[in-house]
């Protein structure tokens, strides 16, 4: 992983072999990011996306594995409990030009990904809701 501080923003080519969201979150981490937002392109090989069934406030995923583009991974830096709290969501398309999404889980890059991190000013922070099982923004 490589970086360059452009501004409040920050250019992050992710290689080949590493893993999208545990580098993105020490990313954070090390510069005590509170609240962002995320978007960024690349090829994966390996990915674990998945879907909340609000109905049932359960959360299902799926491993998929080959070749993939990624179309956009788009989301969100806050903080619970004062650690990271990166929420993204991903688009891919295989060889068949078929497209997949979905809450992303981890990926591992294929050949890069490249990211634009926006930082904002100030902390947003997260609690649990009971009413939708999840945690959502503390406003």
């Amino acid at each position: 992983m490589e970086s360059k501080k452009i501004g409040n923003r920050y250019i992050i080519r992710i290689d080949k072999g590493e893993e999208i969201v545990n580098i993105l979150t020490r990313f954070c981490n090390e510069r005590a990011i509170k609240s962002g937002k995320i978007s960024a392109i690349g090829a994966v090989n390996e990915v674990d996306i998945g879907l909340f069934d609000s109905i049932k406030q359960e959360y299902h995923s799926k491993t998929l594995k080959g070749a993939f583009e990624i179309l956009s991974i788009t989301g969100n830096i806050s903080s619970n409990k004062d650690q990271p709290y990166l929420h993204m969501h991903i688009t891919l398309s295989n060889n068949e030009y078929n497209a997949f999404g979905g809450h992303l889980n981890t990926a591992i890059v294929s050949a890069t990904c490249e990211v634009i991190l926006e930082e904002l000013n100030g902390k947003l922070e997260r609690s649990f809701d009971e009413n939708t099982g999840l945690n959502l923004f503390k406003l």
